[in-house]
Order: C-alpha cells, then sequence, then structure tokens
C-alpha cells in the first residue's frame, strides 16, 4: 500500500450534491464514463492477486492531503478500498489515453456499501513491468471547493504555422507536465501551448502558459522554459560507417 501512497496523482470529488455542469476547463469524459466500484473489505497479497484473476482491479481512495508533510493538515482522509472492473477501466483508457486518465474527471459508483457516488480526477494506474497488465489504481477525493495539486499534462499546438518549424527548426519540449494548485471544479485534462507565432530560438516559459485564473502554478520559478524552437544542426558528422565484414579468426 505505501508503493501506491508514493506514487499518488489522483483524487476523487464527492458529490452528495448534485454534480454541477461540465466546466469550460474541466475534464468531458465525466459525461461519457462512470466508473463502477465495490468495496474491499479484505487486503492482502493473495486477495489482490484473486481480484485480479476474476477480473477487477484493486484501487484505493483517499484524500490528498493524507500525504502532506505537515500532520496537522492530514485531516480525515475517509479511505476506501475498492475494486473496479478490468474491461471498464481498459475501455476507458481506449478514449482517455495516458497521462490524460490522470487529469480527467469521472463520475465514480461505489455500487455496494454507502451507495455514494463521487466526481474522480486522476488515477495513477500501476502496470506489471513484463506484461503490461494493470494491476492497480489510486484514486483521491476532490471535494468541491477544495484545491487539489495536479500535474497537468502539456500539449503543444500550431505546429502547422509555426514559422520556425517551416524554416526547418524543431520542438524542443522541456516540460511534459506543469503542477497547478487546482479548485476541484476546475482541474484541466491538459493545458494546450500555442507555438503557432514561434520563431527559430524563440521559446515559452512557465509564466506565458494561459490557464484558468484560478489555477495557481507551483513552481518557485515561473521564468523556467516551457519549450523552444531549435535549428536543426546540419554540419553534425555522419556516423562512421561500421566494419561488417567478417573478422578473421584469431590465432590460438
Amino acid at each position: 500500500m505505501a508503493k501506491w501512497w508514493r506514487s499518488l496523482r489522483t483524487a476523487i470529488q464527492s458529490s452528495q450534491q448534485p454534480l454541477s455542469p461540465p466546466q469550460p476547463f474541466h475534464s468531458q469524459s465525466s459525461r461519457y464514463h462512470t466508473i463502477q466500484a465495490i468495496p474491499r473489505e479484505v487486503v492482502g497479497s493473495r486477495v489482490s492477486a484473486r481480484d485480479r484473476e476474476q477480473g477487477r482491479i484493486p484501487a484505493v481512495v483517499f484524500s490528498q492531503s493524507l500525504l502532506d508533510i505537515n500532520p496537522s493538515n492530514r485531516y480525515n482522509s475517509r479511505k476506501r478500498l475498492l475494486t473496479t472492473e478490468k474491461k471498464q477501466i481498459q475501455a476507458i483508457l481506449k478514449s482517455v489515453e495516458i497521462p490524460f486518465f490522470c487529469s480527467t474527471t469521472f463520475p465514480l459508483q461505489i455500487r455496494a456499501g454507502s451507495g455514494s457516488s463521487a466526481l474522480l480526477e486522476s488515477g495513477t494506474i500501476h502496470r506489471d513491468e513484463k506484461t503490461g497488465k494493470i494491476l492497480n489504481l489510486v484514486f483521491a477525493w476532490a471535494d468541491e471547493g477544495t484545491e487539489m495539486k495536479v500535474d497537468v499534462p502539456v500539449v503543444f499546438k500550431g505546429e502547422e504555422n509555426c514559422p520556425g518549424l517551416k524554416k526547418g527548426g524543431h520542438l524542443k519540449m522541456m516540460r511534459k507536465t506543469l503542477k497547478y494548485l487546482c479548485p476541484a471544479e476546475h482541474i484541466p485534462q491538459k493545458i494546450e501551448v500555442d507555438i503557432s507565432n514561434l520563431d527559430i530560438e524563440d521559446g515559452l516559459f512557465m509564466h506565458d502558459v494561459e490557464v484558468h485564473p484560478s489555477l495557481k502554478l507551483l513552481s518557485k520559478n515561473e521564468n523556467m522554459p516551457v519549450c523552444k524552437i531549435v535549428a536543426t544542426n546540419l554540419d553534425t558528422p555522419e556516423p562512421a560507417a561500421l566494419n561488417l565484414e567478417s573478422p578473421e579468426p584469431a590465432e590460438i
């Protein structure tokens, strides 16, 4: 379980109140996918292995504050142990690809127990290194009105109109994600960075990225670069040709 917590990137929003309409910067996937889960009362590697054999994925959900360094900030974690259907998670991943799954909101329905529902944001997926099978899911509650720390994927647009790329330059990406403190109702699935006006040697910095005004960039230096159009080095010498002739056998 500790291994799950160390790699947390997930949040869930309690929805005892009616779900509000999707926000402009909010994920739209919540309209189409509702993750179904059931409580898991028994834990352990053998139990988890049996769940996986039965087509279910062990999952855990709790408040992000549980990971706070300051113990006084760790309010009620509301930790729940769940299992989800592997087929459903695989179907969702076909429409919401990684890494966008980790910043996408979905309704969550816990079918047994309390029967409550929640708005699920940002899930961490653990895969088997050899087979690629999904082993575990980690989520956290994201109640409306609370703020969450989220690593939001960066997506670049405007390549077809970029002057620097038309001149033969190439895009150097320095940041794949940016971390923001986000209101739970305004967590973006992705951040689009427009490079359509960049010439060679032009770049964009963290402070240049336009986001919803309620988002706060969690960086000590907002002047860090996000991307840059760099010139292609045409003077790079070609690698020496390999000697493909069979070496003569060594004398013994």
